[in-house]
């Protein structure tokens, strides 16, 4: 395993495809994937607001998935921190301490913005658009990548999807770059 290690903000958890993929690349052993139970409760409870077809108990399955296949994922005792660190949004901080207890070396989320570079820079950490992260993914390891987004394509079973119907899906998850990259690659997904 990679000791490149990324937190996944709540952001990227939800919605599912982002976050199946997100956890099918970091089951390939590329990067170690952190998060913590306060990541979990906010994508959760987000999740919770806008499905009501969806129970607690079904997204605290997936939450106890996660946990169990990603080793170490669980960053703790990073609350500590928290006080002494500014950023734009002061509801961010928990994530940045939580990059900073893992040793992290990127933070990924939509809201780079969030977490500007001149205050992250002091730790070493990076925060990056799941997009430009999977891209750099593909350009160090694109058969790992690929054999990723098979495994997930093929773990859908209702409804299974095509491969155009994997990416359109990709796609509508703000991965453009990525998807534009993968489709070079069709005939391995």
């Amino acid at each position: 395993m990679s000791n490149f290690t990324v937190v996944y903000d709540a952001c990227v958890l939800y919605p599912a495809p982002l976050r199946d993929f997100l956890m099918h690349l970091a089951l390939a052993d590329m990067f170690r994937a952190r998060w913590t139970d306060r990541i979990h409760e906010e994508w959760i409870r987000n999740l919770l607001k806008n499905r009501t077809d969806l129970s607690r108990e079904q997204i605290e399955r997936t939450r106890d998935s996660m946990n169990a296949h990603a080793l170490d994922c669980l960053v703790t005792g990073y609350e500590p921190l928290i006080a002494g660190l500014t950023l734009p949004d002061p509801d961010d901080r928990h994530v940045l301490a939580a990059a900073i207890r893992a040793g992290a070396d990127l933070i990924v989320t939509f809201n780079t913005g969030d977490f500007p570079a001149e205050r992250l820079d002091a730790f070493g950490i990076e925060a990056q658009h799941p997009d430009d992260f999977i891209m750099h993914l593909l350009d160090l390891a694109p058969e790992l990548v690929c054999a990723a987004a098979k495994r997930q394509r093929e773990s859908l079973r209702n409804p299974p999807k095509t491969v155009e119907e994997y990416l359109d899906a990709l796609a509508r998850q703000q991965l453009l770059q990525t998807v534009a990259q993968l489709r070079k690659y069709a005939a391995l997904l």
